[in-house]
Formats: C-alpha cells, structure tokens, sequence
C-alpha cells in the first residue's frame, strides 16, 4: 500500500525503473491526468454549488455529499492511473486498462436521470 503511495509523490520513485520514454507519451500522460483532475474539480464545484443552491434540506445534502466524494475518488484514481501508466511505459509493458471512466459515465448518467426525476416530483 505504502510503495503505491510512494509512487504518487515521489517523481524519483516513477523513475527508479526501466528506462525513460519518450517525452510525448510522458506529456500526454500528464495531460490525461490533468484533465481527470479538471473532471474532479468540476464535480467538487458542482456539489458546492449544490449545497449552497438546491432546495430540499435531505436533496441537497445527499446530491452534495456525492458529487463530493466522487470528485475525491476521480482525484485518487487521476494520480493512481497516472502512475500505473508511467511506469508501464517506462518499462515498455501495455498500458493499464481501467474501466473507471466508463463507471463514472454511468454514475453521472444514473445522477442526471435521478436529478431528472426529483426535479419533476
């Protein structure tokens, strides 16, 4: 768990093993990152515009507290997967697959329906 950790914070770490790729896929994988990060950034912004402007005590906390913990879990996910990639290209394996950006879309289309739904009841 800690190496995992590691990984995350550490640049030297990452570099530790195999040899270093080409700096465009090392760019493109930090571009990746950046744009989960925006993603989770976004969801983080629109539970506090939840909290602050949705009517319905319960709605409101429960639509907030979720936008919350799933920008965490992009965040975490962002950093993990950046790391996983670089070091499978470092040391000239395939890149990790990750069913995690088809989970969110479910997850935010699951969202919008529910949100749908209150909106009209």
């Amino acid at each position: 768990m800690w190496a995992i950790i590691l990984r995350w914070f550490d640049p030297d770490e990452v570099r530790s093993v195999g040899t270093t790729p080409d700096y465009r896929f090392s760019l493109a994988n930090e571009r990746t990152f950046l744009a989960w990060l925006r993603t989770a950034l976004a969801l983080v912004g629109g539970g506090l515009a939840v909290a602050q402007f949705l009517p319905g005590h319960r709605l409101r906390i429960v639509v907030a507290v979720s936008l919350f913990a799933l920008g965490g879990l992009v965040a975490v996910r962002a950093i993990d997967h950046w790391a996983r990639s670089e070091r499978a290209m470092r040391l000239g394996e395939a890149l990790p697959p990750s069913r995690f950006p088809g989970i969110l879309a479910l997850i935010v289309a699951v969202g919008a329906v529910a949100l749908l739904v209150a909106t009209f009841l």
